[in-house]
């Protein structure tokens, strides 16, 4: 399998994923108390959305370098 064909794939992946999901979360952790003995965090809970359009955009992307690619 060629760098093109991967590369294809992983858009098309990338794009369901973006668009079945609509985005992704992770854990920040903004503050730090350390007291003594005691140590205490904040975590927050942060939010990205990922546009329809990227998805759709990555699917549209990876299928034209999927299908549009000859060999030689």
């Amino acid at each position: 399998m060629d760098a093109i064909k991967l590369v294809a794939i992983l858009l098309i992946v990338a794009g369901a994923l973006a668009l079945g999901y609509g985005g992704f979360s992770y854990t920040k952790e903004t503050h730090q108390a350390d007291i003594g003995p005691i140590h205490m965090s904040v975590d927050e809970k942060q939010r990205v959305n990922v546009p329809v359009w990227a998805g759709v955009g990555a699917i549209v992307i990876g299928g034209f370098l999927l299908v549009g690619t000859k060999k030689k």
